[in-house]
């Protein structure tokens, strides 16, 4: 099974304000917000959503093709892919931009301020998509992640044309789409990612329904944080997956990429959706535990341990089967 996932590669710096966001922010002066945040800690992690979920699926044992742009910096995050099991020959490296930067700040709450410097991946409308599914002598399925958004289009259009299963996953590009962009985008996927407030921004974009949008795709697949999540189909089905049950948080940056990984990882074994959406909680809580998105110890035998107190011996032993100890 050869999955692409296109997306950013960034560096992100991770901070820890020691308050509440909404302690601070006054409702009568949100036309005028003028705020610093000062933080008490500051991590600098390799990141990018395109990175973060290729390197999710190389830990699970699958051999992803990574496709995205960075900068002249990426030599030493390129060793760190490829350990982790990434095909990374499709990434365009930049010769004058640096890699994207991820500046993201999390207060008590687990709320979120962020912001995103595109640097290099301003180029990844130039990578052929075309040219990756060659080099990887195949491809199963692409996962179009938050990118250059001419390079989601592109991509999208390209894996359309060559017959190749799309996985949508818009993401924090929502804010920046079109409702024309975004339509194309949704149009036709085989499986369709996002959150509970992404979910309502897609909407609004598109001026779809959901029922409309459900009739333009396979499966969507609403993540919801704490209370787990839901795939929705065009037959009215609805599949609820709780969430496997964290222990201490340490950052939430990451965990959708976390699900997505695993999510991915076991559609590409054969399992079903349900058992996907396990595993793919199952290693978002992994994650939540960890600072930095790809800092986390996958270790098989207590991955195996939380999925089967969350979910039951069933799952344990379907899974079992397929997690190795990867790279």
């Amino acid at each position: 099974m050869r999955i692409a996932v296109t997306g950013s590669i960034a560096t992100d710096h991770l901070m820890v304000f020691p308050g509440r966001f909404s302690e601070q922010l006054l409702s009568e002066r949100l036309d005028r917000v003028s705020l610093s945040f000062l933080a008490d800690r500051l991590e600098v992690r390799e990141g990018g959503v395109g990175a973060n979920i290729a390197f999710g699926l190389g830990r699970l044992g699958l051999r992803p093709v990574l496709v995205g742009a960075a900068g002249a910096d990426f030599a030493g995050y390129r060793d760190r892919l490829e350990q982790a099991g990434v095909d990374t020959a499709s990434v365009r490296v930049s010769e004058s931009l640096h890699t994207a930067r991820f500046v993201c700040t999390t207060d008590l709450d687990q709320n979120q301020i962020a912001t995103f410097y595109a640097g290099a991946m301003a180029e990844a409308a130039l990578i052929d998509l075309a040219g990756a599914q060659a080099r990887g002598g195949g491809l199963d399925l692409v996962l179009v992640g938050a990118d250059d958004p001419a390079a989601m289009l592109r991509h999208t259009a390209t894996a359309h044309c060559l017959g190749i299963p799309v996985a949508a996953d818009p993401s924090q590009q929502l804010a920046r789409l079109t409702s024309r962009q975004t339509r194309d985008l949704v149009d036709r996927a085989f499986l369709l990612f996002t959150n509970e407030y992404e979910s309502a921004l897609l909407l609004e974009r598109t001026g779809w329904t959901q029922e409309e949008v459900l009739a333009r795709v396979g499966t969507w697949i609403v993540t919801r944080g704490a209370d787990g999540v839901v795939l929705l189909t065009a037959d009215g089905t609805r599949l609820a997956v709780p969430a496997v049950p964290a222990g201490a948080v340490a950052d939430p940056t990451g965990v959708g990429d976390a699900f997505r990984a695993g999510f991915l990882a076991a559609w590409g074994w054969g399992l079903s959706y349900e058992r996907a959406a396990q595993l793919g909680c199952a290693l978002a809580t992994v994650v939540l535990g960890s600072v930095g998105t790809q800092e986390y110890k996958l270790v098989p035998a207590e991955l195996l341990t939380s999925i089967g107190e969350a979910y039951g011996s069933a799952a344990t032993d379907e899974i079992a089967g397929y997690l190795g100890e990867g790279p």
